[in-house]
């Protein structure tokens, strides 16, 4: 397999969709780095941005660190911008601008099935998920310790 190094915010603004592996774990367990992959369509002026949707956007650096781009859901739409936050994690960013909106996730690669964001049983389980922003990092701490638990279990049969 081939890996090509491209120009994802040209791509994107010239109206092209991309694919691409996140890196991470703010999008656990939604997006699992290495696992799964992600097609990011253009957000064009205009779009109603919606909470829960996932959007590829530019986090500026205000320290001269290097901008970025960020893969995350939205958390809330509002006049003065957008709120976001990492599937994984209980901070919300914001407000973002608009303008720092680059495209949004429109469908998931996992194990060589295709989800649909605009699945219902995605918008189900990602709904309730968001819902539970300020627990979720214990969620995931008791989850990936007992995912440990059985392993090793397992391991020493």
């Amino acid at each position: 397999m081939q890996t090509y190094t491209q120009d994802i915010e040209k791509l994107l603004k010239e109206g092209n969709s991309i694919q691409f592996k996140p890196q991470g774990y703010s999008m656990y367990p939604v997006l699992i780095p290495g696992r799964d992959s992600v097609v990011v369509s253009p957000i064009e002026e205009g779009d109603n941005l919606k909470r829960g949707q996932v959007v590829l956007y530019r986090r500026y650096k205000e320290n001269g660190e290097k901008d970025i781009l960020v893969l995350h859901r939205i958390w809330k739409v509002k006049e003065q911008g957008i709120y976001l936050v990492g599937d994984n994690q209980k901070e919300v960013e914001g407000p973002l601008q608009f303008h720092q909106m680059l495209g949004i996730a429109t469908t998931i690669y996992r194990k060589g099935k295709e989800i649909s964001t605009e699945n219902g049983m995605y918008r189900l389980f990602t709904g309730i998920w968001l819902l539970l922003r300020p627990v979720r990092p214990v969620i995931s701490k008791v989850v990936a310790g007992c995912k440990k638990m059985l392993k090793t279990m397992k391991n020493n049969k």
